[in-house]
């Protein structure tokens, strides 16, 4: 699916990307447009998925992905835990707040069955760490354009204010940062764009090695701030959520979607 990328000591998005972000705006349009294609993707069994949102999002920012994954089938909800504001990343044994991961374990017991995990940009950060915590009740992991792989320079303007809410994470805790970059035991595919404005695509993506089979990069075309209502991510988070428990397989498109996308292969 990819190909090994080492991590780059300094990654920034490049500008032309980060002026052009409003572009999400015509994405949802789009995806509008598109609806009737959509409606074909791979229907679920009603197992239960949460989504995160990004830094500074609410679950207001994700209804519109919540919304299609119900259509197909799926328990869906979001993280209810109000704004994102990058305070549920405490470092200690779990990087992630013990509050959130409660509410996977309460979302678990309460169907009975294992929780896929959706993650807008930091929120994705998070659910790799819950899954790292918790693998025994999660499912999978599918992370949407989430810096986990590079320095906090990778998203400038984000940094920036993660660190006036909650201080330098690195300073606080000098391996966090690093204990970040290996994929979770669980199923996990990154969805990253090379023209994301707002996080720079190296830093979004696995590094593919033997050992992690369960660990894949796929390529969208579109913004950062678009990454939760983009046709492509939502036909292929179909595409990922719909595969039988036990038998995840890396994502190939072998329908006539392929025509939207990048080749898969070239990350």
């Amino acid at each position: 699916m990819a190909n090994e990328i080492t991590q780059i000591p300094s990654l920034r998005p490049k500008k032309r990307h980060m002026l052009t972000e409003s572009r999400a705006l015509l994405e949802l349009g789009a995806t509008s447009f598109l609806l009737p294609l959509l409606l074909q993707a791979p229907r679920g069994d009603k197992h239960p998925v949460m989504v995160i949102p990004g830094f500074l999002a609410s679950d207001i920012s994700t209804k519109p992905l919540r919304t299609f994954l119900k259509m197909k089938r799926y328990s869906a909800v979001g993280w209810g835990l109000g704004r994102n504001l990058g305070t549920h990343i405490v470092g200690g044994k779990h990087i992630v707040s013990d509050e959130l991961l409660n509410k996977v374990i309460e979302l678990h017991v309460k169907h009975n069955s294992k929780v896929s995990l959706i993650g807008w940009s930091l929120g994705g950060i998070l659910a790799r760490e819950i899954a790292r915590a918790i693998p025994d009740c999660i499912r999978q992991v599918i992370s949407l354009g989430s810096p986990f792989n590079g320095p906090q320079g990778s998203a400038p303007l984000a940094a920036k204010m993660f660190e006036m809410i909650n201080g330098d994470l690195s300073k606080r805790e000098p391996d966090a940062v690093s204990r970040l970059i290996p994929p979770p035991t669980v199923p996990n595919s990154a969805i990253f764009s090379r023209s994301d404005g707002v996080a720079h695509w190296q830093a979004c993506i696995n590094n593919i090695e033997e050992n992690h089979a369960l660990s894949e990069n796929i390529e969208v075309k579109g913004s950062h701030m678009g990454l939760g209502h983009n046709a492509q991510v939502l036909w292929i988070i179909a595409n990922r959520l719909a595969q039988k428990q036990g038998q995840w397989q890396p994502f190939r498109d072998n329908t006539l979607h392929k025509i939207l996308y990048p080749n898969p292969d070239r990350a």
